[in-house]
This record gives structure tokens, C-alpha cells and sequence, in this order.
């Protein structure tokens, strides 16, 4: 078992890999969109309903909880980042700090939740099109619109049609995907602020009060402010994906420190003014149950067409988070592929500087996935593969510092144990939150994730073929 905590250099991570790299086009401003672009989506759209059903007027404490764990996480992100300016994100950071044998579980953990989020916000994305679609007086047939589990359903087709167009704008090119992404991300960040604007002038302080109505929660309960945290803390998650961005970026030094963590405090801020806007616009009990909650706040207040504007921005403006985790998910499989862990045929460059083959294949999972399963089944794991990753990097935030200290730094997380603390502790409650059958399934999947690295992956590793390269 020594090869369990074979650790890649650090040093290696900064030099150039075999065969071609990925072409460096992007700079702080593309990453700063990426960022927004992952983390606004079917998240703030929907969640608020949910996590206010679960805390009622107190979900304002559960953004601010979920926001505080993971802006921790992001500072940890950033430091490692900037050391380690490679594609695979928390799992190069874990091969380089803990171990290969926990960065596989970190690798692994980070495909079922970019899988997970890509397959779930294109169903999403899929009922919000076919609605409006029906709006416009276009029914399409129930059978290319739902999977089977639905009497009737074939495949989702329009979920599969959107993550082949996303699919196609990633093979044009990082920095092309990257400019459309920044403009649509301006469309979505503006309706956001459009709900703000029409939502407070109808502000009712009453609406806040019982704020605590289901008290606070703690791990294994299933209402309150924590639960609702758990759930929520879907709606902050992205900014990791910028991470997945270091090789491609320009000045990695400089500009993932300010995409990771301006993206974080963007989103954190907006989020708060959201809730704010929304509970005081209306009782919680009046949207709680609803699958578009801000929507229904505007048609309650009179205001259908600004309604029927937050759904053709989500229509058009979503996409975005499914282009930032595909972008995220493809990295990761390289990252795996590039060290033997997974087959190295994945690792390919293309002429246009991008890993054409790992994105067909990644596009080629999620959309059987979103074609034939429900969103629920989808959402489910998302958070826990999340959960993990995040603590792995904390962890990895504190141990580097106390192992290696003299190591230059780019970027310097403030009281490193506090906030690799945080992360930490934060991400074990939030976990332990979730529903014991998503545990459970989390477990499942690692075990079987540990059945092919035992088998194929420990003795095809790189390190394994050439342990000069450790660290």
C-alpha cells in the first residue's frame, strides 16, 4: 500500500507536461465571469425557496453561513491556485500535499459533482425552455422532453441539444467560450438587480418576523438554519471552477487570486440583497414550495412582464453555469489522465488549444445522464462530491503551510488555521446536514471509485512508472 501517499512534486506542477499544453488566453476579467457565470444559476433561481421553506425569514443567516464556508474555501483555493498553477484544481493540490490515494478521492469526488451539476442544470434549463417555448405557442412532443421515468418520456431532448451547443462553443476555443460567457453572465447579473429594484418598494418588515421559526439545527436535523445552509451552500459553489482554469490563464499569480475570490464576495453580496428583497416583498409561506420563487414574487406583485423577463433571462442566461463546469469537468479528467490514473488517451491537445477528446467524452456522460434522469436524482450527490473537495483543500491550506513554510507564495490566505479551520469544520457539518440516502449513496461511490483505482489506476499512475517525479 506505499503507493497510497505517493505525493507529486510541486515543482513538477510548474513545469511543462508531455505533449502539447493548453494555450494561455485568459485573464482575471474571464475569470471573474467564469466564476459569477458558475456560481449565479439555478441555485439563487430556485434554492431561496427551498432554504426559506426550511428556516424561514432566518435563510438570510444560511446564505451568510454557506457564504462565510465557502469564501474560506475560496481563499484556500486562491493560495493553492497560485502555487500550483495546473489544470485539476483540488485534486492536484491533494496528489501534491496528501497523498495520491486521497487525491483520488478528491479526483473522483469532483466528477460526480461536476457531472452531477452539468446534467442537473441542463433538466433545469430544459423545463424553463419548454415552458417558455409553450408560451410562444410551441408544445413539443412529452417524449423528447422527459425521460422515461415519466409516462410517456423517451429522452430530454432539449437538455442533450443545450450541452452539445455548450459542448461545440468549448471546442472553438477557451478565450471565445470565454467572451460569450462574460456577456451572458451581464444579462443574468442584470436581472438579478432588475427583481432588487422592482421587489423593494414593496419591502414589509412584518415579513421577517417570526425570523427563527425553526430554531437553528444542528448535524442529522433536517430543518432550521443548518439544513437550510446544506442546501444553499448549492447555490455558492463555482468558483472552484476557476481554479480548474490555472494553466490557461495569463498571469496565474495574479489573476485567480482575484477571479477566485471576486467572484466569491460578487456573488455573497448580491445573494444577501436577493433574500432581503424577496422575503421583504413577501411572506415566506407564499413562495417557499414555489420552483421559480422569484418569478411568482413578481407576478404576486403585479408585475407579470418583469416576471416573464427573469425567465427568458434564465433561458438564455444559464447556459453559463453549464459552460464553466464543463469547462471545470473536462480539466479534471485531464488533470487524472495527464498522471495515469485515468487513460492518458484522454490528455489530448487540439490544434485550437483545448482538450478536445476529454470534452467530447465529458459531454458525451452527462448528456445520457441528463436525457434520461431526474432532476432530483441528479441534485442529490452534487453537494456531498462538493463537501469533499472543499475540506480536502482546507486540509491541504494547513498542512502545506506547517510542512513546507518557506515555499513562495503568491497569494497568502490571512490566519491560514482559521480559515483551512473553517472550511474544514463547515464543510463536515454541512455534510453530515444532508440526507442520510445522499450519504450513503456519497459512500457507494467512493467505494467503487477505490475498486478501479485498486485494480487499474495505482499501478498505471505515472508516479508508479516514474517515482523520480515525486515529491
Amino acid at each position: 500500500m506505499a503507493f497510497w501517499n505517493r505525493r507529486k512534486s510541486i515543482d513538477a506542477l510548474h513545469q511543462a507536461s508531455d505533449g502539447p499544453r493548453l494555450k494561455a488566453t485568459l485573464s482575471w476579467p474571464h475569470l471573474l465571469a467564469l466564476g459569477v457565470g458558475a456560481i449565479v444559476g439555478t441555485g439563487i433561481l430556485t434554492l431561496i425557496g427551498v432554504g426559506a421553506g426550511l428556516a424561514g425569514p432566518a435563510v438570510m443567516i444560511s446564505f451568510a453561513l454557506a457564504g462565510l464556508v465557502c469564501a474560506c474555501a475560496a481563499l484556500a483555493y486562491a493560495e493553492l491556485s497560485t502555487m500550483m498553477p495546473q489544470a485539476g484544481s483540488a485534486y492536484a493540490y491533494s496528489y501534491a500535499v496528501l497523498g495520491e490515494g486521497i487525491a483520488w478521492i478528491v479526483g473522483w469526488s469532483l466528477i460526480l459533482e461536476y457531472s452531477l451539476v452539468v446534467s442537473a442544470v441542463a433538466v433545469g434549463w430544459s423545463g424553463y425552455a419548454v415552458g417558455f417555448l409553450t408560451g410562444m405557442g410551441i408544445d413539443l412532443p412529452t417524449a423528447l422532453t422527459v425521460g422515461p421515468h415519466v409516462a410517456g418520456g423517451v429522452v430530454n431532448l432539449p437538455a442533450v441539444a443545450i450541452i452539445a451547443l455548450v459542448t461545440g462553443l468549448l471546442l472553438l476555443g477557451t478565450r471565445e467560450s470565454a467572451t460569450l460567457n462574460a456577456i451572458l453572465v451581464v444579462i443574468k447579473v442584470a436581472a438579478l438587480i432588475g427583481f432588487v429594484a422592482i421587489a423593494l418598494p414593496a419591502f414589509d418588515q412584518a415579513n421577517f418576523v417570526p425570523f427563527m421559526p425553526y430554531g437553528f439545527g444542528a448535524p442529522f436535523v433536517q430543518t432550521g438554519v443548518m439544513a437550510a445552509a446544506a442546501i444553499i451552500f448549492f447555490a455558492f459553489y463555482g468558483f472552484d471552477a476557476i481554479s480548474t482554469a490555472a494553466e490557461e490563464t495569463k498571469k496565474p499569480e495574479r489573476d485567480l487570486a482575484i477571479g477566485i475570490i471576486g467572484s466569491m464576495l460578487i456573488c455573497t453580496v448580491l445573494y444577501l440583497v436577493v433574500a432581503a428583497a424577496a422575503i421583504g416583498a413577501r411572506p415566506v409561506a407564499s413562495f417557499a414550495a414555489s420552483p421559480e420563487p422569484l418569478a411568482l414574487i413578481l407576478r404576486e406583485l403585479g408585475q407579470g412582464t418583469a416576471a416573464q423577463w427573469i425567465a427568458a433571462s434564465a433561458v438564455i442566461a444559464l447556459p453559463t453555469v453549464l459552460l464553466a463546469f464543463l469547462f471545470g469537468q473536462s480539466r479534471i479528467f485531464l488533470g487524472m489522465a495527464r498522471d495515469g490514473l485515468l487513460p492518458t488517451s484522454l490528455a489530448k491537445i487540439s490544434t485550437r488549444g483545448v482538450p478536445a477528446v476529454v470534452t467530447v467524452f465529458t459531454a458525451i456522460v452527462v448528456a445520457a445522464l441528463a436525457g434520461i434522469m431526474r432532476l432530483d436524482e441528479l441534485a442529490s450527490l452534487a453537494n456531498a462530491g462538493t463537501l469533499a473537495a472543499f475540506g480536502a483543500v482546507g486540509v491541504c491550506l494547513i498542512v502545506l503551510r506547517l510542512r513546507d513554510p518557506a515555499r513562495e507564495r503568491k497569494f497568502r490566505a490571512p490566519l491560514f488555521w482559521l480559515v483551512g479551520a473553517i472550511t474544514v469544520v463547515g464543510c463536515l457539518v454541512f455534510f453530515f446536514s444532508l440526507q442520510a440516502r445522499t450519504q450513503l449513496y456519497f459512500l457507494y461511490w467512493n467505494l467503487g471509485g477505490l475498486v478501479i483505482y485498486l485494480l487499474w489506476s495505482a499501478k498505471n499512475a505515472r508516479l508508479a512508472k516514474h517515482p523520480e517525479q515525486a515529491g
